[in-house]
């Protein structure tokens, strides 16, 4: 059986809803041909099981207890094979619905990754966490029902020719009335999978919305907008709970057209079979046989009415993952991607220039501007260049391989410390800790490392939470480390220790750091100070507070830290 989640999940196909769930359907297609196989082999041995039935009921009237015997040993063979194949299908529909359930949750976290920035300004949150709730679990119930379906389908397909083959006028009922009960269960799925597709959106938005005033709460209060937008959220939780209700009017009317319709259909079969027993033109065992059949059918029958629905809701979160993989970064690859060589970090909009193996400092009189040269040397923005090559005419992916940029807007992740600093088990983790002076604070956690984070690391002041990004990202240890105020959250103390640690442990390596901090700029192998977005000195900390006037008024103006409380009490 296949390891889940697999290693590559392919190249979806994004074109339609459609196409995504066949696409899902190919990637899993032996195991998908083997569900079905298997559900044929199940649903052929219960549809035999009448026959076999009516059989020995026709031995047992005529007293031929040798034929009566050997229908029975049939019986209990039929009876064993419908157990195992119904164990296996179960065993492969469930590899299935994973594998379907897997596969989109890689797709959309690769998608998101290579969105980037740009996810946020296309996308609500509330859609993207709506495909990792919800939607997995329609997409891969719509996968698993196709080999469920397909079984379903050919065993009311033998059904019919045994009923055709023991009486025509039976048959008949059976081959018209099939049709008609799936065209009247297919009128209610139609404005179900528009209720559903309204139901969807609007989830979606009201769980970013919630996402946002989560975020924002503190802000909320401060300039007292919190009643407001509880207001506003309650209104729209309102309709978003009147939108439910009424999709599930249409579920429900379904559910019950699934258990009448067939039932209704039972009823008629068996009183046609009854006639026909009376009239002597069926045996008494082809009446079980007639009455075993059609309360088989009921079976089958909800199963492909389940099919259609599961296929329908499926399509219905194909299009929300379809959508979110049809948006494009606002930095996309070039066609043909250029080699990154090795050579000096410049930005030629503000005239920063990165020599390799050194530490250099950005001392910006506005600290937008300083954020803005990090992300040209990140390539978050166009504009710089490494070793003479654009960073715009190689790869994200080869530039994210050799150039981090750890900035105050990262996020700890919930889950355990560990996992979240060294994800990819590095065993830096003491050095980095020791480094970014957060050794003390994971000491003093219950579990140590092991310890179980909570959403966006709240249970952490400002300034730990500063000190844990700070050592994930020398954990990573990249060719070029670009930080940007990696320290305005800490104190003095704090920040002088990390200064002289940071210094020794990314010697040779190629560091940035954007700050004003005297503590740091003094460490710095090299300074470029910055006035309105370009670089107007550059040289030693020492050198520049004599020989640019501004850059000294600039370091002595933010001498004093900022001082996270909990750091200050230490």
């Amino acid at each position: 059986m296949r390891r889940l989640p697999v290693h590559d999940p392919g190249i979806p196909d994004f074109r339609s809803a459609t196409r995504y769930l066949l696409w899902l359907i190919r990637r899993s297609r032996l195991t998908v041909a083997v569900a079905a196989l298997l559900a044929i082999a199940w649903m052929g041995c219960q549809a035999l099981v009448p026959a076999v039935v009516g059989r020995a009921v026709d031995a047992a009237v005529d007293r031929d207890t040798t034929t009566l015997a050997a229908w029975a040993a049939l019986l209990l063979g039929v009876g064993l094979v419908q157990a195992v194949t119904g164990i296996a299908r179960h065993r492969f529909a469930v590899t299935n619905w994973l594998s379907a359930a897997f596969r989109t949750v890689q797709v959309v976290v690769r998608q998101a990754n290579q969105l980037g920035s740009t996810l946020p300004r296309r996308l609500d949150a509330g859609e993207v966490v709506a495909i990792g709730t919800s939607d997995i679990t329609h997409i891969g119930s719509a996968v698993d029902i196709t080999s469920r379906g397909i079984g379903s389908l050919l065993a009311v397909i033998t059904v019919t020719v045994v009923l055709l083959h023991t009486s025509v006028p039976l048959g008949l009922v059976v081959l018209l009335g099939v049709p008609l009960l799936m065209s009247v269960v297919a009128m209610l799925i139609l404005p179900l999978h528009r209720r559903q597709r309204v139901y969807r959106e609007r989830q979606g938005h009201l769980t970013g919305r919630a996402a946002d005033l989560v975020g924002g709460l503190r802000v909320l209060r401060g300039v007292g907008g919190e009643a407001t937008m509880a207001a506003r959220y309650r209104v729209e939780s309102r309709a978003l709970g009147a939108a439910g209700v009424h999709t599930a009017r249409i579920e429900a009317l379904l559910e019950a057209a699934q258990v009448l319709l067939p039932g209704l259909f039972l009823v008629l079969v068996t009183w046609l079979g009854a006639r026909f027993a009376a009239d002597g033109r069926i045996t008494v065992g082809q009446l079980v046989a007639f009455y075993a059949y059609a309360a088989f059918l009921v079976a089958p029958l909800r199963q492909l009415t389940e099919a259609i629905d599961k296929l329908t809701r499926g399509h219905v979160s194909s299009r929300r993952v379809v959508t979110m993989l049809r948006e494009r970064s606002d930095l996309p690859d070039p066609p043909v991607s250029a080699p990154l060589p090795a050579g000096d970090l410049f930005d030629p909009v503000s005239g920063v220039r990165v020599t390799p193996g050194r530490l250099t400092a950005i001392a910006a009189t506005a600290p937008a501007d300083a954020t803005r040269i990090a992300d040209r040397l990140g390539r978050y923005a166009d504009g710089a260049t490494l070793g003479g090559v654009p960073l715009a005419d190689a790869a994200r992916f080869d530039v994210r391989a050799r150039i981090l940029v750890a900035d105050n807007e990262a996020r700890l992740f919930s889950g355990r410390l560990r996992a979240d600093l060294d994800p990819y088990a590095a065993e830096g983790l003491e050095v980095a800790l020791e480094v970014a002076a957060a050794t003390e604070i994971v000491e003093g956690l219950p579990d140590g490392p092991d310890a179980v984070v909570t959403d966006r690391g709240r249970c952490f002041s400002g300034g730990q939470q500063q000190r844990l990004r700070l050592a994930r990202a020398l954990i990573a240890d990249p060719e070029v480390l670009v930080l940007v105020e990696p320290t305005n959250a800490v104190d003095a103390w704090t920040e002088d220790r990390i200064a002289e640690r940071l210094r020794v442990a990314r010697t040779g390596r190629t560091t940035v750091i954007c700050t004003n901090s005297p503590l740091l700029l003094s460490r710095a192998d090299h300074v470029c100070f910055v006035e309105d977005g370009l670089v107007t000195a550059t040289g030693t900390h020492a050198d520049l507070l004599t020989a640019a006037p501004g850059y000294a008024r600039l370091v002595r103006r933010g001498n004093g830290a900022a001082s996270d409380p909990e750091d200050a009490e230490k």
